[in-house]
C-alpha cells in the first residue's frame, strides 16, 4: 500500500457509519487491487460495483499527500453517465481523500474547462473513449499522466463488440506503454462471454499470451421479478408495426398507484408516441421524455428529476438503460418485446437499484406472439441465458484513425507503435504486410489516392510519423470517434434553445408549414439552413421522426427460448399464464398447419392469387432471416428461372415468386447447404451496394470523408456521394485495398451476422422438415405478409386490405373453432 492510501479497515468502517456491510466481492476487488492485480467485476446492476472499485483505486494511491497530475482515468461509455459519475466518486472523498479532485472531460466539456485543466489536470478524470483519444494527443499528456496508478472502464459490456471498444482498447495500449505496470479494470452487469471480456480489457503480454487478471464475480442474491401485463383478449392474426397502444388504459391503470416508474421502448419514434399519449389521458401526471437524440440540456432535467422523484413516469429507450443510481424508481415497464435476455435485466436493474430491494420489469405486449418473448425471457433468466458480445477482430479503419490520432502529438515511431497496437486482443494478428500498407496509404494515399493531398496525413522526419499540416489536424480532431448515423439536422426553436437532432432522411421529406412530433412537443417546420431545422410549436403533431437501428432482431438466447416455449405448447403444456393466453393462437396455428418443435423446421407452403408462398420458421433473428431468404431464392432460381420477394422477421422468412418453386429438387440439391455459403450470400444479394454502404462507415472512421466544420456540415447526400465514390474507385483501381475488403467481410460478419447464419443452416440440417399445405395464411405467416405488402402500399392502402383480410381469415377461424 502507498503511504497515504486509504486502508481496507476504513472502508469497512465507511460502510458500518451506514450501517451497511460490504459484500464479498467488494472486499474481494478492494483485496487483489491493493495487490496491484487488474480484472474485471461482473455484478448485476444497483449492487456497488462502483464502490468497489473507486475504493480499491484509493486504496492504491496517496490520497492525502496527492503528487500533481491523474492517478485515476475512469472511462464511461455516455457523457450522460459521466455526471453521474462524478457525483458518487466525489461523496467519500471528504473521509478518505480531502485533497482530490474529481472532474468530467467529454464533448460537453466547455473549453474554459478543458484550458484549466491542461494547466492543473485533477487527480481523477472520468472522460469517454473519444475523449481520452483526444487528450493523448495533447503534448502534455505524458507530464500528466506520469503518476497514473489505475484505469477504470465502467460498462465495458457496452463498449465489448463494437468499434468504440477497439477504440478504448487502443487508448488503453497507449496508456500501458506510457505507463508500465498500469493497473486496469472493468466493470460489466449483463454480459455472457466474460472469459473473452476480461482478455479485450486486459490486452496481450510481451510474450504474446493474454495478461492475466482477476475475474470476480458478484454472486449476490438478489431478487428479480419479471411479469407480463396482460390484454383483456388477444387477436388471432397479430403483426408487427404494433406499437402497444391498446395497451394503453392498463398501463395508466398500473402506473398509478405507483410514485415513480420508467417506461421503456425499443425505438425512439415509439418512445415519442406513448409519451404523447400518456400525457393526452394524464395531463395531471408529471411524465419526462428521454433518448438519446435529445439536447443534453433536456436530457439532464430528466435525469435530476427522477433522482429527485419529481417525475411520475419518464418514457424512455435505451438511453436511460445505464445509469449510476436511480433509487426512487418503482417500477419499470417494457413495451413490446425486449429482444435480448440482457438488455430486459438491464433495464430490471434500474428499478430496487441497491441491495435487498426487488428489481421488478412487467412486459407489455405490443402483439400477441410478445408474450410468448415475455414468457421466454423470463425462463431464460432463470437458466443464466446471457447474451454474448463478440469483438471485432482487427477493423483497419479503427487503427487508421489510431495511428493519425497519434501522429497529432509528438508522433510515433513504425516499429515501436506496432509492437504497442499489437498488445489489443484486437489486433493481436495484425501482420506487417497490414501494418506497412496501413502506413504507406496513410502517408501517401496510396496506388489510388495519392493525387490528392488531404489523404497525405502522415509524414516521416527521421523514422517519426506525424501530422504535420495544421488543417489535416484540426479536421481529424473533429472527426474522432467511431459512432457513425445519417447526418444529424439539429432541431431548434426559431427564437430559444435547441431541443436535439434527428437524422437528415426524415427533415428532407418535410416542407416549411409540415408538423411533426418532436422532444415531447408538437412542432412546425419553419426552415432548414445550415444543418439545423428552426421550429416553432404548433397546436397538434403530424409525422414521428424514425431513426436508423428500429428494428432489433432477436438474439440467440431468447429465440432458443421461444422454441423451447412453443415446443412445450405443441406437447400441450401450456405453464405460464402468458402461454394460456396465447393458447387460442396458437390451437388456430395447429389446426391450420402446426406449432413449431424443437428439432423440427416448419414450411408452410401456400397458394394465393399472388403466387406461391413459401414461409419458412427458422427462428433465428431478422438479420439472418434476411440473409436466408436472399440465399435461398438465389439457390432455387438456380434451378428454375423464377423472380421472388421476401420479407423477414425474427421468427421467419416468406418467400414469393408467380409460380411454385422446385422446392423439393432443391431439398435434393443440399437447399441449406454451408459450402460456399460465403460466396453464395453475396451472389444472392446486391452485394456491391450493401458492400457501399458498410464502406460508408468505414471511409468516415478511417478519415477518407470529412463531414464538414461545425454548423456547416455536409449533408448526407454529399458524404455518401463522396464515399461512394472512393468504393468504385477502389472496386475498379485497387479491389484488393484492405479498406475495401473489410467493407465485404462487415456485410458478412456483422450485417448478416454470417457465423449464426452458418449454425442456423446446420440446425436446419439436421432438422426434421414438417412441410404443411394450409389453404390460407396462419398466424406465424400473417406478419410477414404485412411485412412485405408495406414495402409497397401507402398506409391507407394497406389498411383497408387487411380489414378486409382479418374479415375473411376471422370468418374460417371462427368456423375452425366451432367444428
Amino acid at each position: 500500500m502507498d503511504n497515504g492510501s486509504a486502508s481496507l479497515t476504513q472502508f469497512e468502517n465507511w460502510f458500518a457509519q451506514r450501517n451497511w456491510t460490504p459484500f464479498s466481492f467488494q472486499a474481494e476487488v478492494w483485496q487483489a487491487m491493493l495487490e496491484g492485480e487488474s480484472g474485471l467485476l461482473h455484478a448485476p446492476t444497483g449492487m456497488g460495483k462502483t464502490l468497489a472499485v473507486w475504493f480499491g483505486a484509493l486504496s492504491r494511491v496517496d490520497s492525502v499527500s496527492p503528487s500533481p497530475g491523474m492517478q485515476v482515468i475512469w472511462i464511461t461509455p455516455l457523457r450522460a453517465l459521466a455526471g453521474d459519475t462524478c457525483v458518487a466518486l466525489r461523496e467519500p472523498l471528504a473521509e478518505f481523500a480531502p485533497e482530490w479532485t474529481v472532474e468530467v472531460r467529454t464533448g460537453d466539456t466547455t473549453s474554459h474547462v478543458k484550458k484549466k485543466q491542461e494547466k492543473k489536470p485533477p487527480h481523477a478524470l472520468i472522460t469517454t473513449p473519444e475523449s481520452l483519444t483526444l487528450l493523448l494527443t495533447r503534448p502534455t499528456v505524458e507530464k500528466h499522466m506520469a503518476g497514473l496508478k489505475v484505469v477504470i472502464v465502467d460498462e465495458w459490456h457496452e463498449l465489448l463488440g463494437s468499434k468504440r471498444g477497439v477504440q478504448t482498447e487502443l487508448a488503453l495500449a497507449r496508456l500501458r506503454s506510457r505507463v508500465p505496470g498500469l493497473m486496469v479494470w472493468g466493470l460489466s452487469a449483463t454480459l455472457g462471454n466474460l472469459d473473452e471480456a476480461l482478455k479485450d480489457l486486459l490486452g496481450i503480454g510481451g510474450d504474446g499470451t493474454a495478461r492475466q487478471g482477476r475475474l470476480i464475480s458478484g454472486r449476490v442474491a438478489k431478487e428479480l421479478q419479471i411479469d407480463s401485463l396482460l390484454p383483456e383478449s388477444t387477436e388471432r392474426f397479430p403483426w408487427a408495426g404494433h406499437l402497444g397502444l391498446k395497451m394503453l388504459p392498463k398501463v395508466v391503470d398500473e402506473l398509478e398507484p405507483v410514485s415513480s416508474a420508467l417506461v421503456f421502448t425499443n425505438t425512439r419514434s415509439q418512445c415519442e408516441l406513448w409519451h404523447q399519449a400518456l400525457s393526452e389521458v394524464r395531463s395531471d401526471w408529471r411524465i419526462g421524455l428521454h433518448h438519446g437524440s435529445l439536447a443534453n440540456k433536456e436530457r439532464r432535467v430528466v435525469e435530476q428529476g427522477l433522482k429527485s422523484g419529481a417525475y411520475k413516469v419518464v418514457v424512455c429507450t435505451s438511453s436511460l438503460d445505464l445509469g449510476v443510481d436511480f433509487s426512487p424508481v418503482e417500477r419499470v415497464l417494457q413495451i413490446g418485446s425486449p429482444k435480448g435476455v440482457a438488455r430486459l435485466l438491464q433495464r430490471a436493474g434500474r428499478s430496487g437499484h441497491g441491495p435487498g430491494r426487488v428489481s421488478r420489469v412487467t412486459c407489455v405486449p405490443a402483439h400477441v406472439f410478445e408474450l410468448v418473448e415475455a414468457a421466454a425471457a423470463r425462463d431464460a433468466t432463470q437458466m443464466g441465458a446471457i447474451e454474448s458480445r463478440p469483438p471485432y477482430n482487427c477493423p483497419l479503419d479503427v487503427l487508421a484513425q489510431h495511428a493519425v490520432s497519434m501522429g497529432l502529438g509528438k508522433g510515433f515511431r513504425k516499429d515501436e507503435m506496432l509492437r504497442e497496437v499489437r498488445t489489443t486482443a484486437s489486433y493481436k494478428d495484425l501482420t506487417d504486410g497490414e501494418w506497412d500498407w496501413l502506413l504507406e496509404f496513410l502517408s501517401t494515399g496510396g496506388s489510388t489516392l495519392s493525387a490528392y493531398p488531404e489523404y497525405h496525413k502522415l509524414q516521416v522526419t527521421n523514422e517519426i510519423y506525424k501530422v504535420k499540416d495544421k488543417t489535416l489536424a484540426q479536421r481529424h480532431r473533429m472527426a474522432i470517434g467511431t459512432i457513425v448515423s445519417d447526418a444529424a439536422i439539429q432541431v431548434r426553436y426559431l427564437k430559444g434553445g435547441r431541443l436535439g437532432s434527428v437524422e437528415e432522411s426524415f427533415i428532407s421529406r418535410l416542407y416549411p408549414g409540415d408538423t411533426f412530433l418532436f422532444a415531447g412537443k408538437a412542432l412546425q417546420l419553419v426552415k432548414v439552413n445550415n444543418m439545423t431545422a428552426y421550429v416553432r410549436k404548433a397546436k397538434a403533431a403530424g409525422a414521428v421522426p424514425a431513426w436508423q437501428g428500429g428494428r432489433m432482431p432477436l438474439s440467440s438466447e431468447l429465440a432458443d427460448a421461444v422454441c423451447t416455449k412453443l415446443d412445450a405448447a405443441a406437447r400441450r403444456i401450456f405453464g405460464d399464464e402468458e402461454m394460456r393466453l396465447v393458447r387460442p393462437v396458437l390451437a388456430l396455428q395447429e389446426a391450420w398447419s402446426a406449432v413449431p418443435k424443437n428439432k423440427e423446421l416448419l414450411i408452410e407452403r401456400i397458394d394465393s392469387r399472388e403466387g406461391a408462398h413459401l414461409y419458412i420458421y427458422p427462428f433465428a433473428g431478422r438479420l439472418v432471416h434476411e440473409g436466408l431468404a436472399a440465399l435461398l431464392a438465389y439457390r432455387l432460381a438456380a434451378l428454375e428461372p423464377l423472380t421472388f420477394t421476401w420479407a423477414v422477421n425474427d421468427y421467419g422468412f416468406e418467400l414469393l415468386s408467380r409460380e411454385a418453386p422446385p422446392f423439393e429438387e432443391a431439398l435434393g440439391n443440399d437447399l441449406f447447404g454451408i459450402d460456399h455459403l460465403g460466396d453464395d450470400i453475396m451472389a444472392s444479394l446486391n452485394s456491391a451496394e450493401l458492400a457501399k454502404n458498410r464502406f460508408r462507415e468505414i471511409a468516415r472512421i478511417a478519415g477518407l470523408v470529412f463531414q464538414g466544420y461545425p454548423g456547416k456540415g455536409k449533408t448526407a447526400r454529399q458524404i455518401q456521394a463522396t464515399s461512394s465514390l472512393i468504393f468504385d474507385v477502389f472496386q475498379r483501381y485497387d479491389p484488393e485495398n484492405p479498406l475495401f475488403k473489410q467493407a465485404h467481410a462487415e456485410v458478412l460478419d456483422r450485417q448478416l451476422e454470417r457465423t449464426r447464419l452458418h449454425s442456423t443452416l446446420k440446425k436446419m440440417q439436421a432438422a426434421t422438415l414438417r412441410i404443411t399445405r394450409p389453404e390460407r395464411v396462419t398466424p406465424l405467416a400473417f406478419p410477414l405478409m404485412v411485412d412485405r405488402l408495406r414495402e409497397k402500399m401507402s398506409s391507407e392502402k394497406l389498411q383497408d386490405r387487411l380489414h378486409r383480410m382479418l374479415v375473411s381469415l376471422e370468418k374460417h377461424a371462427e368456423q375452425t373453432v366451432v367444428s
